[in-house]
């Protein structure tokens, strides 16, 4: 049966690793009577957790799309990770999505990952309502979590329900707009019944109906009017105000229950219907033409409305060795049917959709048709690949791509077999087009295969994946640094090559004029010959002679960076001079110069972006000046501190890792390539006699 576009919502459920999303997204399904039974994560349960890592782990690493039907409303629920090693999938499902349900937990409040993925929904505009989860845990406190998202997230949190008891006594919910106390049935099945609101909470909820009365009122000029006239509200006339308050992001409307023990999660499936966007809220698509620049390209745009022409954006991609490549994407206007084809505007091919199906977890339903506002999958498009555009081939538009994510942690892979060696290129390559979070590069210096991920869990379930669904076993150890050398000193040096075994000998004869360049400014090559000391046709060769001996430093093999070279004189042979004879010549006399020019051990400097609570900042300074970095600077943020430091590479291969140990899985951070230094000579010892086989000797 057809839905009104205005019936239609997609939804995900955000927040941070921990805080019950899969759970509630469990409950949510069951509820409705799109599952026949209520998942769980701690026994295996779960529908939503599709990947075998996801169950050993007891964590969601990718997003998971179901849907169903509630009162009039059609609603496609995204359940994202929350954990800080996958939030890049959780950024791409963001952009799938009109409307978001944060999940705030009683007892831990607001974590540095929410603060991020709330960050990604503001870039979105991503109306939003909130759910304090957990109101039947020890210690658990709604007003402190509502404070805390106001505080930590600098928005304004307006509930319109409180709780009867907490912890352990949680027993009820009191909805604020209709003054009524729903108590629940400890089976967790959802079913509830209206009872009066407890003498003991009565002065509590009247005082907050007002407030949360003097918050709506400010989204409606109207009803502003009439409250500052004493007149009564209607539930309706809040309800409209409610909306309308969510719909232009003025506030946050906080709603409460236990996801685990079902409480309060058919309430806020009203809420979703009542007050989180359809197609139609969030009005025209704006893109631009195809062949344009994503950025600054002329704008095209789309009405979210069956009848436009087609455009779609692919937000996940899903690998799988049998049943192959299956491209998820939220239709933005139009109809796409089976059997038809579309125009990847991102790529400029066509692609032939064959099957389309809805998602349901680990199932898919094969459906005939998709409009505006659905999300569907297709199997097998050849080119298509996360953040792409599918579009009408008559009407092309471009959507912008998504960010590019930023590793933050590499490891060395090494296949264990021939086979798995043989294996590995592809199984890699289709990894990625799965989870464009992760990165593989072949260090040019080291010949080390790289792969980098958000961190280490990131990186362990991207080698189990490989394992599972393509039979290609890696082992991951910590890469090399790209460590390199250059000069201090200046130095002039003769280099001369002389052979003679008979017949025509080799003889070529330069003299170089060696001195250091700035850090970053590689290497500079002069020609200074004068009155004909070397043919001109022996001067590339010369180059080319400084050129590979410079790939191999004499230090520890590394090599060798800012270093300017003078060709200034030398002397030649009618016969017995070649390009060979100068370059091995140029070789000789580069490395004699460079042994006599002080030499040094430079290594690889990372500038870092480094955001911590205030609880940790102390431990955080501490751990980084004890890894030899420096701090630039600290710019305060609510609840938190974003630190700017440039540290050794060296010191920070694993940061991830520590940085999670040190916060407690609270700090994030960002690290790119800044710049080389010299090694300190304590360890520039140490890094050559590792590298040249001379340690102990």
């Amino acid at each position: 049966m057809d839905i009104a576009l205005d019936k239609k919502r997609n939804i995900a459920v955000i927040a941070h690793g921990g805080a019950g999303k899969t759970t509630l997204s469990e409950a949510i399904l069951f509820d409705a009577g799109a599952t026949d039974r209520l998942g769980r994560v701690d026994d295996d349960t779960s529908i939503l957790d599709c990947e075998p890592e996801e169950h050993k782990r007891k964590l969601s690493i990718s997003s998971a799309i179901h849907h169903y039907r509630w009162g009039e409303c059609s609603v496609n629920i995204i359940d994202t990770p929350g954990y800080s090693d996958f939030l890049y999938e959780t950024r791409n499902s963001l952009r799938a999505a009109g409307g978001a349900v944060v999940i705030l937990s009683a007892i831990s409040g607001v974590k540095v990952q929410t603060e991020k993925i709330w960050q990604f929904a503001d870039e979105f505009e991503i109306s939003r309502i909130a759910f304090v989860n957990k109101m039947d845990k020890e210690r658990a406190n709604f007003l402190r979590a509502v404070d805390d998202m106001e505080k930590v997230l600098g928005t304004r949190g307006v509930p319109i329900h409180i709780p009867v008891g907490e912890g352990p006594g949680f027993s009820g919910i009191i909805d604020l707009m209709a003054m009524k106390c729903l108590t629940y049935r400890d089976d967790c099945s959802g079913g509830w019944e209206i009872k009066p609101i407890p003498k003991d909470n009565e002065k509590d909820s009247a005082d907050m109906r007002e407030r949360m009365i003097s918050s709506l009122v400010e989204a409606d000029d109207g009803l502003t009017e009439k409250y500052l006239s004493g007149v009564e509200l209607t539930v309706g006339e809040l309800q409209k105000a409610l909306r309308e308050g969510v719909l232009t992001r003025r506030f946050i409307p906080v709603l409460l229950g236990s996801a685990y023990r079902n409480m309060g999660v058919n309430l806020l499936m009203d809420a979703v219907n009542l007050t989180l966007p359809s197609p139609v809220d969030k009005g025209v698509i704006r893109g631009v033409i195809k062949g344009t620049d994503p950025k600054t390209g002329a704008e095209a745009v789309r009405e979210p409305d069956p009848e436009e022409p087609f455009s779609a954006f692919v937000f996940k991609t899903i690998i799988d060795p049998y049943t192959g490549k299956l491209s998820i994407f939220r239709v933005l206007s139009g109809t796409l049917h089976a059997d038809s084809q579309v125009y990847n505007s991102s790529r400029g091919v066509k692609e032939k959709i064959g099957h389309l199906y809805i998602m349901e977890g680990k199932k898919l339903k094969d459906t005939a048709r998709a409009a505006a506002g659905d999300i569907i999958a297709a199997a097998r498009l050849k080119d298509t690949l996360t953040g792409d555009t599918l579009c009408d081939a008559a009407n092309p538009i471009l959507f912008p791509p998504p960010a590019p994510a930023s590793p933050a942690l590499s490891y060395a892979i090494h296949p264990r077999t021939k086979a798995d060696e043989d294996k590995a290129p592809a199984a890699i390559e289709k990894l990625i087009e799965e989870d464009p979070g992760l990165d593989f590069r072949r260090d040019g210096q080291t010949k080390e295969f790289i792969l980098s991920g958000a961190g280490q869990v990131h990186i362990e379930v991207s080698v189990e994946k490989l394992r599972r669904k393509f039979g290609c076993d890696l082992e991951i150890k910590t890469p090399r640094v790209s460590y390199r050398e250059t000069i201090r000193s200046h130095v002039k040096v003769q280099g001369r090559y002389k052979k003679q075994s008979g017949g025509r000998g080799q003889y070529g004869d330069v003299w170089l004029d060696m001195s250091p360049l700035p850090r970053g400014k590689g290497f500079e090559f002069f020609d200074n010959i004068t009155g004909g000391a070397i043919p001109r046709q022996f001067i590339p060769a010369v180059e080319k002679g400084v050129r590979e001996a410079m790939l191999s430093g004499a230090l520890a093999g590394f090599p060798v960076v800012d270093v300017k070279v003078i060709l200034y004189d030398g002397s030649y042979h009618s016969v017995d001079s070649s390009d060979m004879a100068f370059k091995i010549a140029a070789s000789i006399g580069f490395r004699k110069g460079f042994e006599q020019a002080h030499p040094v051990l430079l290594e690889p400097v990372m500038k870092m972006e480094i955001n911590v609570p205030d609880d940790s900042l102390g431990d955080v300074i501490g751990d980084i000046n004890s890894r030899r970095g420096k701090i630039l600077g600290a710019e305060p943020k609510a609840g938190s501190q974003t630190l700017k430091a440039v540290v050794p590479m060296s010191e920070v291969i694993t940061y991830a890792t520590d940085l999670k140990s040190v916060t407690q899985d609270r700090g994030i951070f960002t690290m790119e390539f800044s710049h080389y230094e010299e090694v300190p000579t304590f360890l520039s010892q140490k890094i050559i006699a590792e590298h040249t086989g001379s340690a102990g000797k």
